[in-house]
C-alpha cells in the first residue's frame, strides 16, 4: 500500500515514517507549511527533514514557498479556530498530492504531536479523503512521543520550540512573561 505522509517536520516524521515502514507501508511524504513564522524557522525545519530524508532513504517532495502571507489571509480576524483552518489547508495539499501520486491513502505527522486537536484532524482528514478520492489514514502516534523526541536529539535534528505559527510563537513567549512576572522580575 502507497500511502502520503504530509510532514510538518523532521523530528516529528523519525517515529511516524518508522511505523508506517514496519506495516510494510511504501511511505513519501509532503512537506507543506505555510503556518510556520519566521522564514528562519522554515528553513531550520526544511534543513532538519532534509537531513532525516537523506538519512533515511524518505522520498518526500518539499514545498518551498513560504506561505505566511497565504496562512495569515485565512486566520486572521478567526484567531480562536486558527488550528482548524491550518490543519485543513495542510490536509487539503496533502489529499490533492496523494490524488496526483494515485497513493491508497495520506496521513500526517500532527497525529504524532500530543498538541494537536486529534479528533478535528481525523474528522477534517476523512472529509478531505472523501472529497479527493483518497482515503484518511487515522492513526495515533501519540504513543511514541518520547521515543520520537530522543532518536531526533540522537540525530541530531533541530528541533522547535513551538508549532510553528505566529500565534503559538507568540503564546510561548506571553507564558515566559507572565513568569517572569509572578517572580518579580519584567526584564525584555
Amino acid at each position: 500500500m502507497k500511502i502520503l505522509l504530509h510532514v510538518c517536520c523532521g523530528p516529528c516524521t523519525v517515529y511516524p515514517l518508522d511505523v508506517l515502514r514496519r506495516e510494510g507501508l511504501e511511505v513519501s511524504g509532503l512537506f507543506f507549511n505555510p503556518n510556520i513564522h519566521p522564514f528562519r524557522e522554515f528553513r531550520q525545519r526544511i534543513q532538519a527533514l532534509e537531513e532525516l530524508a537523506n538519512r533515511t532513504g524518505f522520498a518526500v517532495e518539499i514545498r518551498r514557498d513560504y506561505g505566511l502571507r497565504h496562512f495569515l489571509r485565512r486566520v486572521v480576524f478567526h484567531e480562536d479556530e486558527r488550528c482548524g483552518l491550518c490543519y485543513e489547508m495542510r490536509l487539503a495539499a496533502a489529499a490533492e498530492h496523494a490524488a496526483a501520486l494515485r497513493a491508497d491513502a495520506f496521513t500526517t505527522t500532527l497525529l504524532y504531536s500530543r498538541y494537536q486537536n486529534h479528533e478535528l484532524i481525523r474528522q477534517q482528514g476523512e472529509s478531505l479523503g472523501r472529497q479527493y478520492g483518497v482515503p484518511f489514514y487515522y492513526r495515533d502516534f501519540r504513543q511514541g512521543w518520547q521515543e520520537g523526541i530522543d532518536r531526533s536529539i540522537a540525530m541530531g535534528l533541530y528541533r522547535q520550540p513551538y508549532c510553528g505559527c505566529i500565534y503559538s510563537e507568540q503564546e510561548r513567549f506571553d507564558r515566559r512573561w507572565q513568569k517572569r512576572n509572578q517572580k518579580g522580575g519584567s526584564r525584555l
